[in-house]
């Protein structure tokens, strides 16, 4: 199913009365409610209201999925997913990772030179659609978090539709949005944050699980430093969206190197 964004943005505000709402579904409402919640929309109803869990679900116990995803391309219209990671969190706690390859037959030399995956390797993965209904089933209704989110969120949505699932409809917070507001850096790239404020030690730069596992890390660092009046995970995600971002630190001068003057006897 889709929303139109006029209601997808009612829903995470004041909420939408039950009786309209329900006018509005395509199918009746029992099955609509059902198959939006398996898109990853979770709706309640309270007052009369439709509106979404995030608007009341505390920051504490909400259930983030942190994703990244490895491609053979940047157009989720031609290219795949060639590896997936994720990481589940809950009050600071990982509760559940996902992580695999994907079987795919093209790889170009140079993504096969920044991310260290092969085609022999790819060639012995499971099937897009076995991952894709596997990962489904791991993200549930959970907020989807990325660093640089809109990309990992387009691509697996884009993905799910390949192989005849729904797009998908979870919240979404971006790692890098959220890092603009509360961490003062020079640059806000997953590889710099990670040698800066020594979040994962044991990284290995563009695998998915690994970058999954950084980018958790780095929404750990955020979280505690996001202002005492953001309550709700709905109030977080419009804050990492629209609160001002910090100054970025300027980069520290060059140093020039004087060689040592040359004598000839």
């Amino acid at each position: 199913m889709k929303l139109d964004p006029k209601l997808f943005t009612r829903l995470t505000k004041k909420g939408i009365l039950k009786e309209e709402f329900e006018s509005l579904l395509q199918e009746p409402s029992d099955l609509s409610l059902e198959l939006l919640q398996a898109q990853g929309l979770n709706l309640v109803l309270k007052d009369n209201l439709y509106c979404l869990s995030s608007t009341y679900t505390p920051v504490s116990e909400t259930l983030f999925c942190i994703v990244d995803v490895e491609t053979n391309g940047s157009k989720p219209s031609r290219d795949q997913i060639i590896e997936i990671g994720a990481v589940k969190l809950q009050n600071g706690v990982i509760i559940d990772t996902y992580d695999s390859l994907v079987y795919a037959t093209d790889i170009s030399k140079q993504i096969q030179e920044i991310t260290g995956i092969s085609v022999q390797q790819t060639l012995k993965a499971p099937a897009l659609a076995k991952i894709m209904h596997e990962f489904r089933l791991f993200l549930g209704d959970a907020v989807f978090v990325g660093h640089d989110a809109k990309f990992d969120y387009n691509f697996v949505s884009a993905m799910m539709e390949r192989v005849g699932l729904d797009a998908l409809l979870n919240r979404s917070l971006c790692t890098i949005d959220l890092a603009e507001r509360t961490i003062e850096s020079e640059r806000y790239g997953l590889a710099y944050l990670n040698e800066q404020l020594e979040l994962y030690r044991e990284a290995t730069h563009h695998r998915a699980l690994s970058d999954a596992m950084t980018t958790t890390k780095l929404l750990k660092r955020t979280l505690p430093l996001i202002p005492k009046s953001i309550h709700t995970c709905e109030e977080l995600i419009a804050f990492s969206k629209e609160a001002k971002r910090l100054k970025r630190l300027k980069a520290a001068p060059k140093k020039i190197e004087e060689s040592e003057p040359s004598y000839s006897e």
